[in-house]
């Protein structure tokens, strides 16, 4: 993998960059719409394609629950397996592991409990990035440990240093190099002290990228563009950075202004299964009544396949009669719509006018009751 950086805003710290693969080329900054299963509700890879989506992400800790990474490998590997041809990012399945309710870290990994057998697994660092080499993904996340928000320092520094071993231990155990990427996880919850030592001592293992990681888990946008100012500085210019989590339109925004070059989230494809879609003016939930005979499109500014070629008055009867379609066409519309703004934001930051474009688009989006409390961001 070879990340390149293009240039730079005149007024912020945005960046511009192409990050090569072994399945192609990124444009940065982006946005990766989530295949969890390593399937993206509800749309097929061929529609995923259509949305403009240049990279997805899929889930470590999911595929080896089911189908099992060796099936996969079996299968000639995750691109195969599920007929994607472009790039895939897989995440270790740290946030989902030590989101579980009934697990027991210890100072080598965690046990948990399968979700439907009830079988004990054991899930550590190499076998994180065993299993990841197995679905064959091209940028591989390190296994860390993801702190919870709020949490005291004591245990928070405790953990950060945890973080840190286990993403060397990550490194011996990665033997892949010539096509899989690793990257490493900054943790150090809210103190910014615990995040510039996590980043520093991550930044001395020359990996291919780094993430942002433990964000995202409620502790609101003002306290994640404080924990992305700390730590973005401390990590290398010349290697892509990756905000975990983070999908909400403001978030995107303030983040890219901070340095970050990539992010994920279920927000666009969750919000189109419960009727709400993205426009330039905000959010709308066309399940409401209000749109039964609107017959104007999503957002008449979305070239997308279901604004050309259907009304929010359709999509309204689609929900109210329970159709699968619904969330077909709104997931559509949000992914494009999520991509789009991915395009204008590396559009601006090569004209050197970032900062204008932000501005706009957050005048004319939260200005219109697009704000969002944000409780939701990390999902998967």
């Amino acid at each position: 993998m070879n990340f390149t950086l293009l240039k730079k805003d005149k007024d912020s710290a945005a960046r511009l960059g192409i990050l090569q693969t072994s399945h192609g080329e990124i444009q940065t900054p982006i946005f990766m719409p989530v295949a969890t299963h390593g399937a993206m509700k509800p749309l097929t890879p061929a529609q995923i394609h259509e949305t403009g989506a240049q990279i997805i992400l899929s889930n470590t800790y999911h595929l080896h629950l089911q189908p099992g990474e060796g099936l996969v490998k079996k299968a000639g590997g995750l691109h195969k397996f599920m007929a994607w041809e472009k790039p895939i990012l897989t995440d270790s399945g740290g946030f989902q592991v030590f989101s579980l309710p009934k697990k027991r870290i210890t100072e080598d990994g965690v046990f948990f409990k399968h979700e439907l057998t009830g079988e004990e697994i054991y899930l550590d660092p190499a076998k994180a990035i065993g299993i990841q080499q197995e679905l064959g993904s091209d940028i591989m996340m390190a296994f860390d440990e993801c702190i919870p928000y709020p949490c005291d320092k004591s245990y928070a520094e405790q953990s950060t240093k945890k973080t840190i071993r286990w993403l060397k231990e990550c490194q011996n155990a990665w033997t892949n190099r010539e096509t899989q990427a690793l990257f490493g996880i900054v943790q150090g919850s809210v103190y910014e002290e615990l995040r510039i030592i996590c980043a520093k001592e991550m930044r001395k293992l020359d990996l291919p990228g780094y993430a942002i990681g433990g964000v995202s888990v409620g502790e609101g946008l003002e306290l994640l563009k404080k924990v992305v100012g700390w730590t973005a500085p401390h990590l290398p210019e010349d290697k892509p950075r990756y905000l975990m989590g983070v999908g909400l339109p403001e978030d995107i925004l303030e983040s890219v202004e901070r340095g970050i070059d990539m992010f994920d989230c279920v927000i666009p494809t969750r919000y189109a299964r419960s009727a709400t879609l993205f426009t330039r003016r905000g959010k709308i939930r066309v399940s409401n009544k209000n749109y039964k005979r609107d017959f104007f499109p999503v957002d008449p500014s979305c070239s997308c396949y279901t604004c050309q070629n259907f009304s929010r008055a359709y999509l309204h009867h689609l929900f109210a009669a329970n159709e699968v379609l619904s969330a077909v066409l709104s997931a559509i519309h949000n992914v494009t719509f999520y991509l789009q703004m991915m395009t204008e934001i590396r559009q601006a930051i090569a004209d050197n006018c970032f900062i204008a474009y932000k501005q706009a688009f957050l005048t004319d989006y939260l200005g219109s009751g697009g704000k969002d409390t944000g409780s939701m961001r990390r999902q998967k």
